[in-house]
């Protein structure tokens, strides 16, 4: 599914200039990626040159979620790549644009809610 900011947040005055489409999960119980060892993600998702992650190292996980929550064209990309329970640890860590991040927490209150209790902590 992707969504743009006019649509998830139904009600609010249309944003002007451009809104990026991003690609979000149906559920965050369908993204059941890899959680160790190394992976390479496709260059539409990662045309840097630096594609290979290491899992294990969590510099580099933090890196690979944000290319595929950025890149994403599709949910099979987020399915693929992310797992829900990572998703969950990473979220309040990681920088990401804010309609990004708007569109999967309005989506999904738990990842709201986590990015609430970290803000006061």
């Amino acid at each position: 599914m992707l969504l743009d900011m006019d649509i998830a947040e139904r009600g609010r005055k249309p944003a002007t200039g451009y809104q990026r489409p991003y690609a979000v999960a149906e559920s965050l119980d369908l993204l059941h990626g890899p959680s160790s060892g190394m992976v390479r993600l496709p260059s539409h998702l990662d045309w840097s040159g630096h594609a290979e992650y290491d899992l294990d190292a969590p510099g580099r996980v933090i890196d690979l979620y944000r290319a595929v929550l950025i890149e994403a064209a599709s949910p099979q990309d987020l399915y693929a790549y992310l797992d829900a329970g990572i998703l969950r640890r990473l979220w309040a860590l990681m920088w990401l644009p804010a309609q990004l991040r708007r569109v999967w927490e309005l989506k999904f209150p738990v990842l709201a809610e986590i990015s609430r209790v970290i803000a006061t902590a």
